[in-house]
């Protein structure tokens, strides 16, 4: 890929987050631009079950464009028309996987590319970014290639970031917002506003550049009927073989990851349903509840405070390292970490290392399972710390790299899994040492599939989801060790204009008792809902029409483009219960749920449900609880 030799596009959002939708905007004096969008070819969530040998079954499943993809697409269409540019589809699949590129035809690319062939089969993420990036190295240059933020079938967020570590480009994650500037200077081509997690940041930098697009950067483009997929004129589309690309390796030889059992979790809920439309029966109803949630110990607090006390590792610690990747301002995800990582390096005998940028207090880390620490003390981006800590780690691999599955932790990991050549499993929940190796346990389609992940490569990585792992006691403090490791060689090429946090996320990842909203409460009530919230010690959460109306953050969405968070009890108010929300609930110990129509989807999902306004159930069922339990 090559820059340019002419600015690019119009002006740079004001200051501040957006209240809804986001921008594509392409100025005046903009040259035209080459533009890739790279789409994945999923099934749907509701359609999957596995065969007998524990595979996924795609005969007859529905496939569609994964919906991230959708607004890279849709992006990238717009962006081509203000400049005068052009947009072309790239898949890596199966011949089926054509149907992506056919509707991104139809939606407005002027053509597909199709890496295809059998030596592409069994590809994980870093193989696929691999012929990903082959392909667009070898029908280049592009001026920017755009990707869905993630899958939403697997959830890794890993290829947009690989594919840019692969090509030496910058990449922008997450973009709400995006402007090319035809007047800026040539190292400032590119504008964005990127939504992190619970933070917004605006950014700039050149081209190319790879940008994974955030839900609310457009409206997604969409064909849905087969027989107009059909109508498109085959020679739009260009197949890509192994051939094409050289001698690799590709597909399952060049993929560092193995799935090991994978199971369904098929969630049962109760779904018994109490009709208290009628005033006098709301007292009745909320008896059995109360009834319900003594019987299925919801009412107990979990303790998710300290558990065990952190390992301490014995012997000459020639096991191995097990590296930690602590991400600057997140200090729980953090801590997390290092107690896992130190029970890893005890059952190998290794020791654990912490990659930081500031170290505010030096016995609080070794506590917390520290045993040595590398300083990257200026150096706080992703692709930055990337970078900066790849050697190290290349001159002596470590045995596992873990990081947090955060924006920042999943493209700081993908960058050197490509670096070191290692597997990265992405979003695990479960971490465990077995046989001398590490094997993760990677939720997929919401939670609906569990796989356990291994790694073939000397160095096995993973990311963690928030809140899953246990807070531990820390350790009496003990010998420590600290190095600094020299600082970036070379200027930023993504310039951070301006950050802000407006959540925080660790709250609702370790949340025991949440409050989940839809959009049949009126904003107006919002205070008063987290008012009765608090007596329960429980966070608010939302489905994406209330956070897209901006009622609440998107740091609170829970759903297949949200967040999937595991609490003791679930209430639910002014929600339908479409799956699109209650799969990122599925972990839920106990689901109640207020709601007037009786028909609604609700009911299959939960465990016990009213059928009533919220306004007349919630805060006597708040009562009712406290009386029973307390506070939490």
């Amino acid at each position: 890929m090559t820059v340019g030799d002419s600015p690019i596009e119009g002006t740079f959002p004001p200051a501040g987050p957006p209240t809804s939708g986001g921008s594509v905007a392409a100025g005046a004096g903009t040259r035209p631009l080459r533009i890739a969008a790279l789409v994945k070819q999923i099934p749907k969530f509701e359609d999957m079950r596995l065969g007998p040998d524990g595979r996924l079954v795609r005969d007859g499943l529905q496939l569609h464009m994964n919906d991230y993809c959708r607004r890279g697409v849709r992006a990238g269409c717009d962006l081509a028309v203000a400049t005068g540019g052009t947009l072309t589809a790239i898949t890596l699949g199966p011949d089926s996987a054509d149907t992506v590129l056919r509707e991104a035809i139809l939606c407005g690319a002027d053509g597909g590319l199709h890496v295809t062939g059998r030596e592409f089969a069994g590809s994980d993420t870093l193989a696929t970014a691999r012929a990903l990036a082959a392909a667009l190295d070898a029908t280049g240059p592009w001026d920017l290639v755009l990707c869905g933020r993630n899958s939403v079938d697997a959830d890794t967020g890993q290829v947009p970031a690989q594919v840019a570590e692969l090509l030496g480009v910058p990449l922008l994650t997450g973009v709400r917002e995006v402007a090319v500037d035809g007047d800026a200077e040539p190292d400032r081509l590119l504008s964005a506003l990127l939504e992190h997690d619970d933070e917004w940041l605006r950014v700039e930098t050149g081209l190319p550049a790879v940008v994974s697009c955030a839900e609310r950067l457009c409206d997604p483009c969409k064909v849905k009927e087969p027989e107009a997929w059909a109508t498109v004129d085959g020679s739009l589309i260009r197949r890509i073989g192994a051939g094409d690309l050289g001698d690799g390796p590709w597909g399952a030889a060049a993929s560092p990851t193995t799935v090991g059992d994978v199971r369904v979790l098929e969630v049962e809920r109760a779904a018994e349903r109490l009709d208290a439309v009628d005033g006098g029966a709301i007292d009745g109803a909320i008896d059995r509840v109360l009834e319900v949630l003594v019987e299925r110990g919801a009412l107990v607090a979990d303790d998710r405070g300290p558990v065990d006390e952190v390992a301490r590792p014995s012997g000459p610690g020639d096991g191995g390292d097990v590296i930690v990747l602590g991400e600057p301002g997140r200090p729980r995800p953090t801590a997390e970490l290092l107690g896992a990582a130190a029970g890893l390096a005890e059952a190998l005998g290794g020791r654990t290392v912490l990659t930081v940028d500031v170290v505010d207090d030096w016995e609080a880390l070794s506590g917390q399972g520290a045993d040595r620490v590398l300083r990257h003390a200026g150096t706080t981006s992703a692709a930055e710390v990337a970078h900066v800590v790849a050697e190290p780690l290349g001159a002596r691999p470590p045995w596992a790299v873990l990081a947090p599955g955060t924006a920042w932790g999943r493209e700081v990991a993908a960058r050197l899994a490509v670096r070191l050549g290692a597997g990265l499993t992405g979003d695990a929940v479960g971490l465990e040492a077995r046989d001398g190796r590490l094997v993760a346990l990677k939720p997929a389609f919401g939670g609906r599939m569990v796989a356990e992940i291994a790694c073939t490569s000397a160095t096995q990585m993973a990311t963690v989801r928030a809140g899953v792992l246990p807070l531990l006691r820390p350790r009496p403090t003990g010998p420590f060790a600290a190095d600094r490791l020299p600082p970036l060689d070379r200027p930023p090429v993504v310039r951070e204009v301006d950050r802000r946090r407006d959540d925080d996320s660790d709250l609702l990842a370790n949340a025991g008792v949440v409050v989940s909203i839809g959009q049949g409460v009126d904003p107006g009530d919002l205070g008063a809902i987290e008012a009765l919230a608090g007596r329960l010690g429980a966070e608010l959460c939302a489905t994406r029409k209330v956070t897209d109306a901006g009622w609440m953050p998107r740091a609170r969405q829970v759903g297949i483009t949200g967040h999937s968070i595991a609490p003791r009890l679930c209430i639910a108010i002014g929600t339908s219960g479409r799956f699109n929300h209650t799969v990122g609930l599925r972990g839920a110990g106990t689901v109640v749920g207020i709601n007037p129509d009786p028909d609604c989807e609700l009911w299959d999902w939960c465990d016990v449900g009213l059928v009533a306004d919220w306004q007349d159930a919630l805060e006597p069922l708040v009562d009712a609880i406290v009386a029973a339990a307390g506070p939490s």
